[in-house]
């Protein structure tokens, strides 16, 4: 499955970062991580970190799958409002899985000191606005939800909205202090370098033919032939999952994405700001850390990465008229566009855990716009997991729930 378009910024701005060699000899681990991407390096980091003897493939050069085209906001906030999960699964569950995406910015914050990274991360504030007038009824629901959990929100009035960010035809919004930016191709790229050089193995270009579950250790059989013996597997494929599983656990999406140069007098903090709105599908903002803009939106169903690459105008024409709705005077000069491809789950969360049709394995899928903050959450999941722990969030983020 092709899981982006041809030209995304991040790859293109970072360029090749790193390679590694494809599997050339049968091998033994402890664990075997299948998918080099955020997730899988994340997964790989605590791994390492836990001292099991760790390998990750991937069957294109790592990082080249949706990582490169991820748009790299960190957010608490899950795809479904904290009100409404509450009614899907109760105060509890929707209450520790915003809270679990909360810390996971936090530990993103520490683990991008630990590896000295350089992927640009930065805190930032989240405007959610209501893009509709009967859109601004549920979002101060959503708010009030939202404050009696304990987050640090504030609601801002339309012409507060219009005072600190210059945005017009909004109709009032929730300001939340927890939020955060990264480049997240380059800080995969460096957990990778970083683990490598504690003991971590790592071989692209190496896909996965089948996999034998035997009764204490599984062994992987590659398309080349070799093969990788390994006591436990977790699979951080992502959308890919979906050809794996056969239960119809996940809707695929497109999504798609520009980039221009920021204009700072027209937007107002945005460097300081991730930025979405109440459309269905809502648009998103955010700065990066070349001091561009970057804007995305226009969700669609996913058939196929032809398809969805053959409506990259239109999709760049639509994302420009919602722009051009709140900041009716400014000209977006596009210098980038892409495409990319996420899941959509039934209640907006993960799945992390086991499926009973592979032994001895694991799956961290994290899903939605929360993509990030979900596979942080896998690290802590994942190593709770190798020691038969129970972890707190494994009822909410389990197949068949």
């Amino acid at each position: 499955m092709d899981l982006k378009s041809n030209e995304p910024f991040w790859l293109l701005k970072n360029g090749l970062v790193a390679s590694y060699p494809s599997l050339k000899n049968d091998e033994e681990c402890d664990v075997l991580i299948i998918g080099g991407g955020i997730t899988g390096s994340l997964i790989a980091h605590q791994m390492i970190k836990d001292g099991y003897q760790t390998i990750l493939i991937d069957k294109r050069e790592v990082c080249n799958g949706s990582t490169s085209a991820t748009t790299s906001m960190l957010q608490y906030e899950i795809d479904v409002p904290l009100y409404e999960l509450i009614e899907l699964i109760g105060e509890k569950g929707a209450v520790e899985s915003y809270k679990a995406c909360s810390k996971s910015i936090d530990t993103i914050s520490k683990l991008t000191k630990e590896i000295k990274s350089r992927s640009g991360f930065k805190r930032k504030q989240s405007l959610y606005f209501a893009s509709k007038k009967k859109d601004a009824i549920w979002l101060e629901k959503e708010y009030e939800a939202r404050k009696k959990a304990g987050f640090d929100v504030a609601w801002l009035g339309t012409e507060d909205i219009e005072e600190r960010f210059s945005f017009q035809n909004t109709y009032g919004g929730i300001l939340s202090k927890q939020g955060a930016s990264i480049d997240a191709f380059k800080f995969a790229h460096e957990l990778l370098r970083f683990n490598v050089a504690k003991g971590l193995k790592v071989f692209d270009k190496t896909e996965m033919k089948s996999v034998k579950y035997l009764r204490d250790y599984n062994l992987a059989l590659a398309t080349n032939g070799f093969s990788i013996k390994a006591k436990k597997i977790i699979y951080c494929v992502g959308y890919e999952s979906k050809m794996m599983i056969k239960e119809n656990f996940v809707n695929l999406k497109s999504t798609y994405a520009i980039v221009s140069e920021i204009d700072k007098e027209k937007f107002k903090n945005i460097e300081h700001t991730l930025v979405w709105n109440t459309d269905k599908p809502y648009i998103y903002m955010r700065s990066t850390d070349d001091e561009r803009l970057l804007i995305g939106g226009g969700d669609e169903d996913f058939y196929d990465a032809e398809q969805r690459d053959a409506i990259l105008d239109k999709k760049e024409k639509e994302i420009r008229r919602h722009l051009k709705r709140i900041q009716p005077d400014y000209h977006f000069y596009t210098d980038f566009v892409w495409a990319g491809t996420f899941g959509e789950t039934k209640d907006g969360l993960p799945y992390i855990g086991t499926h009973e049709n592979f032994k001895n394995s694991y799956f961290v899928l994290g899903f939605g716009g929360n993509g990030i903050t979900f596979s942080v959450t896998g690290m802590e999941m994942a190593s709770a997991f190798m020691k038969n722990e129970e972890h707190k969030l494994s009822e909410y983020f389990k197949f068949g729930r």
